[in-house]
Formats: C-alpha cells, sequence, structure tokens
C-alpha cells in the first residue's frame, strides 16, 4: 500500500464530505446518530468479537496492564458507549448558534456565528470506545473525521467504524463523514498530521511519546492532552471521612485512565493520624506507597520517592505521598510537578478552596470530590474527544462547543463606511 496515497485520499474524501455534513441540519444528524446506534446494537456480538481478538492478542505481547484495561470492550463499557451516543443525540446542536449581538455606531449589527472546524483527525491509542465517541461528537458538530487507533484495537476499531458506515449510508449521508485509517503503519500518522490541505485540527489521545511526536512534527494545528499526572491535596481541615473516600476513589477506581490521582499531598498537622489510615485501605487494593521523607517516617512499609515520582503518570496501583507544610507547598506542588489535567483540594476552610480554584494552573480544579469526575460523561457532554491541557480555543473535557469555532455576522441595511 502507498500510504502517502491513501491518506490523501482519506483526507479528500474528509474534505468533501465536510462540505456535506456542514450544511446537514440538527434533525439529520440525530437520525444519523440513531441509525448508528441501532446498526451498532445489530452487530454487537461481531465488535465485542473482534474486541477479545485484539485483547487476546494483547495479552499474547504482554500489552501493558494498563493499555488492556483501556483495551478491554465487555458488555457493560458497550452499553456505556451506546449510553454516551444517546446522550449526544439529546444535546443541543451547536452548528448555528448565534450570540453576543450589538448594535455600532454605523447601524450594522454584529456578532458571532458557531460553525464547525471542518476535518478532524483524531490519533489514539487502545481504547475502541474513541471510535464511536469522537465519531458521534464530530458528526453532531458538523465536522468529518479521520480516525487513526492503534495497532493494538485494530480489528474493533474496524468493526465498530462497519456500523458506523451502515448507520451514515442508511441516513442518507456519505460514509465518508466518518473514516477509519485501515492500516496500523506509522506512517499513516506522519501522512495525517501533515496535511494541511485537508485536516483542519489533529486531537492526540494516547501516551507521551505519541504526544511528544505529534507536537515535534505536526502542520496542523493540534488539540493536545500530555499526560494525566493528577493531585488531591487533603488539607489541615478537611472532613477526614470525605479525605478517605475521595483519596481512594481517585486512586483505585481505575488505574489506567488520565483522571486517576498520582500524587497524593496531605497537610503536615493531620499526616500523623491520616496517613496510616488511608494506607491500610491502600494496601487492602494492593496500592505501592512511595513517599517524602516525612511520609516514609509515618509510614516505614512506603518506599522512599525520587524526583522522578512526582513527575510520573503511573497508570497503575502505585502512589506517591508528600507531607506539605500547608496551601502554599501544595499549590506550588501542583504547579511545578503537575501536567495541567485535573487536581482537588478536600477541606472545609472556604478561603482555601477559592485559593485553590483561582492559583491552580489545570484544566480542571475540584474542591471536596474526587479526579475521577473529569470525564465528558459526567460533565454532561455526553461524550469527550479528549481531555484538553491547553490554554487556547478548548480545555478540559472536549465536547461539542470544543470542536467548533465561532465566526463574526454583520448585518447592515446598506450602511457603507465613510
Amino acid at each position: 500500500m502507498d500510504i502517502s496515497a491513501y491518506m490523501l485520499q482519506l483526507g479528500a474524501q474528509a474534505r468533501s464530505a465536510s462540505r456535506v455534513i456542514a450544511r446537514a441540519n440538527t434533525h439529520a444528524k440525530n437520525a444519523a446518530l440513531q441509525a448508528i446506534h441501532d446498526a451498532l446494537l445489530a452487530h454487537r456480538s461481531k465488535i465485542i468479537a473482534a474486541n477479545t481478538t485484539d485483547v487476546d492478542a494483547g495479552r499474547a505481547n504482554d500489552l501493558d496492564p494498563a493499555l488492556l484495561d483501556r483495551l478491554q470492550l465487555d458488555d457493560a463499557r458497550f452499553d456505556g458507549m451506546l449510553e454516551g451516543l444517546r446522550q449526544v443525540i439529546a444535546l443541543p446542536d451547536p452548528i448555528g448558534e448565534m450570540s453576543d449581538f450589538t448594535y455600532r455606531p454605523s447601524g450594522i449589527q454584529l456578532g458571532k456565528m458557531r460553525v464547525p472546524l471542518g476535518v478532524i483527525g483524531i490519533i489514539y491509542e487502545s481504547r475502541p470506545n474513541v471510535t464511536l465517541e469522537a465519531a458521534s461528537l464530530c458528526l453532531k458538530s458538523g465536522n468529518a473525521v479521520i480516525l487513526r487507533g492503534g495497532s493494538e484495537a485494530l480489528h474493533s476499531n474496524q468493526a465498530i467504524a462497519m456500523a458506523i458506515s451502515v448507520g451514515l449510508v442508511n441516513a442518507g449521508l456519505p460514509a465518508s463523514v466518518v473514516q477509519v485509517v485501515e492500516t496500523a503503519d506509522r506512517a499513516a500518522v506522519g501522512a495525517l498530521i501533515t496535511d494541511s490541505e485537508h485536516i483542519d485540527v489533529i486531537v492526540p489521545r494516547g501516551g507521551k511519546g505519541l504526544i511528544e511526536r505529534i507536537m515535534r512534527e505536526a502542520r496542523v494545528p493540534v488539540i493536545k492532552h500530555l499526560d494525566g499526572n493528577c493531585h488531591v491535596f487533603i488539607d489541615r481541615d478537611a472532613d477526614q471521612a470525605k479525605a478517605g473516600r475521595i483519596a481512594l476513589n481517585a486512586k483505585t477506581h481505575r488505574y489506567g485512565v488520565c483522571n486517576a490521582m498520582e500524587s497524593l499531598l496531605v497537610d503536615a498537622p493531620i499526616a500523623a493520624k491520616l496517613l496510616p489510615i488511608l494506607a491500610e485501605a491502600y494496601r487492602a487494593k494492593g496500592v505501592e506507597l512511595r513517599g517524602c521523607e516525612q511520609t516514609c517516617a509515618i509510614l516505614p512499609d512506603a518506599l522512599e520517592a525520587s524526583e522522578a515520582d512526582w513527575y510520573t503518570e503511573y497508570l497503575a496501583p502505585v502512589l506517591a505521598i508528600k507531607v506539605v507544610s500547608g496551601l502554599d507547598e501544595a499549590i506550588e506542588h501542583i504547579n511545578q510537578y503537575g501536567s495541567h489535567h485535573t487536581d482537588a483540594i478536600v477541606t472545609e476552610h472556604y478561603a482555601r478552596a477559592r485559593r485553590f480554584l483561582a492559583e491552580v494552573d489545570s484544566s480542571s480544579v475540584m474542591v471536596n470530590a474526587s479526579t475521577r469526575f473529569a470525564d465528558g460523561f459526567e460533565y454532561g457532554l455526553g461524550a469527550e474527544i479528549g481531555i484538553s491541557t491547553d490554554k487556547i480555543h478548548a480545555r478540559g473535557p472536549v465536547g461539542l462547543n470544543g470542536l467548533t469555532s465561532q465566526k463574526w455576522v454583520v448585518f447592515g441595511d446598506g450602511q457603507i463606511r465613510q
């Protein structure tokens, strides 16, 4: 296969399809999403069988446990995909929405209209549910999309893509509105991220190495999510029962996800009392603890944390713990070592909570809640295209509005500029 020619063909087809989907009304887009839903149900057993093939191959190839977890598409996760799709159907259509209207002294009326981005290229690893989430959000927001999944999920992605194509055609839209790259050749990624003629934006979802490569080589704008080094800070005025529930859930609900807590910060005045209680709960879950000098003095079985541990997204049952002298040190630590993804404070002190919200430089900042809530589904976005740690255009979970832009619109009645 000539990868370059193949990818250019996909790009040209997507550009053509983007013009069709951009002018489709809400009824047509929702009808297509419902047709995709019905096709997925009809092909459910084939999709899960294809996923089983991928999971078995992953185990045989010693795929990392976190990636295996992300790869798995069981009945519960399949139902979750369908629920996310139904939520997208129910969401308001942002396209054509007009806002911020004002009259200028010249008599013209000026405002903004929300429009699609055009053609979106999405590059991701392991998680086959991303194929449907990305397709549904791009379609509802009037964009065409090219999806390039990882080789470990090739069969799953192709099975899902087949059902999506059936749904699109049944609804009278071009199948090329959603295209899945059919090769695992890494050259396809290079071709996609440099096709500035056909691709308007790239959204990468994967490991740090993949994101860094895309940031280095892309000639197309990128909405990036580098990694998820998330923190929970337990303040001296925390409700300790709340703190225990939040700290345990944030770490152990699921390990291989970007919104799992990787570092726990505990305020010094409560560390000696609270850490042994938390450590017992973590040990029961099989979590390895790595701590600062003060942590290790309180928890003798904790391993000594290295400087690298404070930067690490483990995606595994490993937790770094640091005792801090108060809110200032917690904020400083998070802003230095964190990835600007999601960070939480547990406290009953209103002023400290407000300072934490204002000063922690992350896309989601929480008070008295688990970092696991940083998710498009939980935020009511239906599904998400990813979680952006950028500051420009989209930040945090990227839903429908994040896949649009706004253009200025002007209404006049014969005015000319003097």
